[in-house]
């Protein structure tokens, strides 16, 4: 009865995450000392861990006027603010990363500072502060993409060192991939 149970389970979660309804949350997931698979879209357990993350579209509508009035007020095109945050932090405002950066646009805290962000963690503060950053860093570099977007990943003072993007392999892949991203957001006009 346990196994059938389980199985049941199983087959009615992936039924309903694989059929194709529209998902509106990221959906976490651990296992007992039963085997057997609990799954919420709360994560207010430290067991679960995330396993379906909502996609990137709800996001991109969940922030969209947030980016729009950063795109008009600091002049930096809509594609290139959600390239950045799908980049950066995959659109996830709770992210921190491993070096300390903060937020969907993963901004350090001098970053934040500077740009008089109070709590980086908040969507509409870190999606201004970022986009201002950003919007320093191209005019900086003459509105060079390649270099504002190097200045943001690895700092201007490094773009400046080498004279042109810093061979750093995670600021090559970082540029590429906001690239990328926005070419698909030109491409789709979002």
């Amino acid at each position: 009865m346990f196994a059938i149970r389980q199985m049941v389970s199983l087959a009615i979660g992936f039924y309903v995450i694989l059929s194709g309804w529209p998902a509106f949350a990221d959906i976490y997931r651990f296992q007992d000392e039963n085997g057997i698979w609990h799954f919420t879209n709360i994560n207010s357990d430290r067991r679960y861990r995330l396993y379906i993350r909502e996609k990137p579209e709800v996001f991109i509508k969940k922030y969209d006027s947030i980016i729009q009035q950063a795109s008009e007020r600091f002049g930096v095109k809509q594609a290139l603010i959600k390239a950045v945050i799908h980049a950066e932090s995959g659109f996830d405002d709770d992210a921190t990363s491993d070096k300390g950066a903060q937020g969907l646009m993963q901004l350090m805290p001098k970053t934040a500072d500077d740009m008089e962000v109070q709590n980086a963690y908040e969507p509409e503060e870190n999606i201004f502060g970022g986009t201002r950053y950003l919007s320093n860093m191209l005019e900086r570099y003459n509105n060079d993409m390649k270099l504002a977007l190097a200045a943001y990943n690895a700092g201007p003072e490094n773009v400046d060192e080498y004279n042109g993007v810093p061979p750093f392999p995670e600021t090559e892949t970082f540029i590429k991939r906001v690239l990328d991203y926005y070419s698909q957001y030109e491409t789709k006009g979002k």
